[in-house]
């Protein structure tokens, strides 16, 4: 044999090695890509998107298959550039889901890049076709639904207060989400990270609390949005029995819920409404033991369990004394395809449930159903007596005012409302959105329904269409010493941070929403500019002890006091 045809041999050999070798290291960079991107999938994009089924927007299967990666980049990190540049695809998009996306221009290109892999992968597999947009007739901007917001002479006056620590290096850099008084009266307040934490605010300073991930199993705070620590409360004899109440998120790992629906349903996490017992009240550091209360099964990432509240201010001897109210959304089952899920007095999503946690007359024996409640006499299986009222798609914040119990109301893709629940009150979701109607079979539009046939829904104290915003952030009527906010229902929209108000009086006879300026060190100014962020992701708090007003916001972590208004 020729020494130059070993040397051939010798050649193919180690070209072959050599290709075999680039394509598993191709294929392990392919792979390694594709399970990146999944996750920032999840974390970025999941709460709006899926890739087979229209949510909050429009799915995303075979999307690599249509457009170019770079124009994809370009549209993730600036949506809103290729709308202003009139490109139809976007416009018409924007104008079905009457919002647009928020620019993430914080995620590196290798990012966007390994959450393009992993559509492309997914879209292949599972031979997803990719979403068609009819662009060639783009139907002019539709007719208000609702009355407009006016701007009004109001301007507040912020001034900083504290920046909470950021959990995470990615924005937002917070997702703080509640606030509350010290019990102890002594002018500490307690903030919750939705990434697990709760932080007490003392003198200026802010120390962790509470960090609830280690203490719960497979606790999960993505996709966001909902998800993580949703919200909590201290009972009102907190000082003697030392009992706090917290919702949170777990991955579903098999654990039995207290709502039960046919296992061909997906459960994509569990809600969790626990008890956590304090050892020490004194302690500015939680130390004790948690018991669990209710467990709620959701086919999906948003509209879960984003307030619980005790009816504030009132003594022992009030029958409200002690009740606890939980505001659970529809846990995704209408936009995931099952309205079956909800609106109904057999489960508990898309309801607010009153409930005494230290009872023990619930079905599952943890809790007490107050004898009082609008459907303990309700005759049929599976009735949930602790529903106080239904037909909500996410109750997103809980306020009482003057008996009243106020509830911001996150809707799909027309309105945002408040609503003033009374007892056994059907809110109508998900065949009423704001005050007309809405199919299943298209959630993004309404239709004008008879009056005749709305009578039996209860109908928005106030609402706003999304000309004027995206998402209620709810928030509390102002009892303080700024006689320009007395008597108001201050609420902002979550995504532009624009700051609103109702007048609220006896009658609740003015349902016109106004918008507030904002001033800081003397400037006008907005939250959008003051955070830097095009989503701002607001929240409005408020100090029953000091009649205090604060404004918390995400991207920066921080928090902002309302110091002054004036007309």
């Amino acid at each position: 044999m020729s020494r130059k045809f070993l040397y051939l041999i010798m050649v193919i050999v180690l070209f072959t090695r050599c290709t075999r070798t680039q394509k598993s290291g191709a294929s392990q960079q392919t792979a390694v890509s594709q399970t990146s991107g999944q996750a920032l999938f999840t974390s970025n994009c999941a709460s709006c998107h899926a890739l087979e089924t229209e949510e909050i927007g429009p799915r995303l299967g075979g999307i690599t298959s249509l457009l170019p990666a770079d124009q994809l980049t370009a549209f993730i990190k600036n949506p809103a550039a290729f709308i202003e540049k009139g490109d139809k695809r976007a416009i018409a998009l924007s104008a079905r889901y009457k919002m647009v996306m928020p620019p993430f221009d914080f995620l590196k290109d290798d990012e966007i890049k390994s959450i393009l892999t992993y559509l492309d992968q997914e879209s292949k597999s599972r031979d997803l076709k990719p979403l068609v947009v009819d662009t060639d007739e783009i139907a002019p901007k539709p007719e208000r639904l609702a009355a407009p917001i006016t701007k009004s002479s109001l301007k507040v006056e912020l001034e900083d207060f504290v920046t909470m620590p950021f959990s995470s290096e990615k924005m937002p850099r917070t997702r703080i989400a509640t606030m509350r008084t010290s019990p102890a009266g002594d002018g500490s307040l307690y903030v919750s990270d939705q990434r697990g934490f709760i932080y007490r605010i003392a003198g200026g300073q802010v120390s962790e609390f509470m960090n609830i991930r280690p203490l719960v199993d497979n606790f999960i705070n993505e996709p966001g949005l909902g998800t993580g620590l949703g919200s909590f409360a201290f009972h009102p004899d907190y000082l003697k029995n030392g009992l706090i109440y917290i919702t949170h998120t777990e991955a579903f790992k098999g654990k039995v819920a207290d709502n039960a629906y046919n296992d061909t349903i997906k459960v994509t996490m569990q809600w969790v409404i626990s008890e956590w017992k304090v050892d020490n009240v004194k302690s500015s550091v939680f130390n004790g033991k948690r018991r669990e209360l209710l467990r709620i099964n959701v086919p999906g990432a948003v509209h879960g369990v984003q307030d619980i509240g005790f009816v504030p201010g009132v003594a022992k001897s009030n029958p409200e004394y002690g009740l606890l109210y939980i505001g659970i959304g529809d846990g995704s089952s209408t936009i995931s395809g099952y309205p079956q899920l909800c609106h109904t007095l057999k489960s508990p999503l898309g309801t607010i449930l009153r409930i005494d946690p230290l009872g023990n007359n619930s079905k599952n024996g943890s809790y007490g159903i107050p004898k009082d409640n609008p459907f303990v006499r309700e005759k049929g299986e599976g009735i949930y007596t602790e529903i106080y009222a239904y037909g909500f798609r996410n109750p997103h914040r809980m306020a009482w005012y003057d008996g009243k119990l106020f509830s911001a109301e996150v809707s799909e893709s027309n309105f945002e409302e408040i609503n003033v629940v009374v007892p056994g009150g059907d809110y109508g979701w998900n065949v009423r959105e704001g005050n007309f109607g809405i199919s299943f079979k298209d959630l993004k539009k309404v239709y004008k329904v008879t009056e005749p046939d709305t009578l039996k829904y209860i109908r928005p104290f106030a609402l706003y269409d999304h000309y004027d915003g995206s998402a209620i952030s709810g928030g509390y009527v102002y009892e303080g010493k700024l006689n320009a906010l007395k008597g108001k229902y201050i609420f902002g929209d979550i995504v532009s941070g624009k700051l609103f108000f109702v007048n609220v009086d006896k009658n609740l006879s003015d349902p016109s929403v106004h918008e507030l300026s904002v001033t800081y060190n003397g400037k006008e100014t907005s939250l959008t500019e003051l955070t830097g962020a095009k989503r701002v992701d607001v929240r409005i708090e408020y100090d029953r002890q000091t009649g205090d007003m604060y404004i918390m916001t995400k991207p920066d972590g921080k928090i902002r006091r309302v110091v002054n208004a004036t007309l």
